[in-house]
């Protein structure tokens, strides 16, 4: 994050550098060109606390507490892991601001660029892999970042490296859990694919515990 000069008081500064230091351990994608881990299907089914659906309704940034945030809020259309309501609205807030921002005594806090950030757009379709917000400072974000966050266009979705890596390594055990189009998918290296087929093998995953039981590694 850049200041014109110090901005805040050193606890406020403290506060800021864990939430960052939060952010970047917390919400790492995948890509051959970053040096962020990967993130398979498995892995964000493990770790996510609410996998939801629906479209972008609202996104705008602010200050709490010291802490810049940007807090985008969804129209649910479907869930796992949490019970949200049809068309009912979920909000998150993620790290870093949309754009500088001037303060009272006229110096400007400016966004901070953390790699794989994902972005939000008024009326787009995603579908989302969320972590737990964090305890300090209630800040959340895909997980995996990037790679957490599926834009649905028509019936096809995919994240910004285009699904690379989203199966890798992926596997369903029990014989015959898999219908014929989730094996199809699954076994795909990149590329975006059927929004219905991708929803419906994470609800069966969710609903039957196929990752705590080792059904789904």
């Amino acid at each position: 994050m850049k200041l014109s000069k110090p901005l805040f008081s050193s606890p406020r500064r403290r506060l800021l550098a864990s939430a960052l230091a939060l952010s970047a351990a917390n919400l790492l994608p995948q890509a051959q060109a970053t040096q962020l881990p990967p993130q398979n299907l498995s892995q964000m089914i493990a770790k996510a606390e609410l996998i939801v659906s629906g479209e972008v309704t609202a996104v705008k940034d602010g200050i709490q507490d010291g802490v810049p945030y940007t807090e985008v809020t969804l129209k649910v259309a479907g869930s796992a892991k949490q019970d949200l309501a049809p068309k009912s609205s979920y909000t998150f807030r993620q790290f870093g601001l949309l754009k500088a921002r001037k303060m009272a005594d006229g110096r400007y806090l400016l966004p901070a660029k953390i790699e794989g950030m994902p972005t939000w757009v008024v009326g787009e379709r995603v579908m989302t892999f969320m972590n737990k917000p964090a305890a300090k400072t209630g800040l959340s974000t895909p997980v995996g970042l990037t790679q957490g966050k599926l834009s649905i266009n028509g019936s096809k979705a995919a994240n910004s490296f285009n699904n690379a890596g989203l199966f890798d390594g992926v596997q369903v055990l029990t014989r015959g859990a898999l219908r014929a189009s989730e094996a199809s998918m699954l076994s795909k290296n990149s590329g975006a694919v059927d929004i219905n087929v991708l929803q419906g093998l994470v609800s069966r995953a969710v609903k039957n515990n196929w990752i705590a039981t080792g059904v789904m590694r």
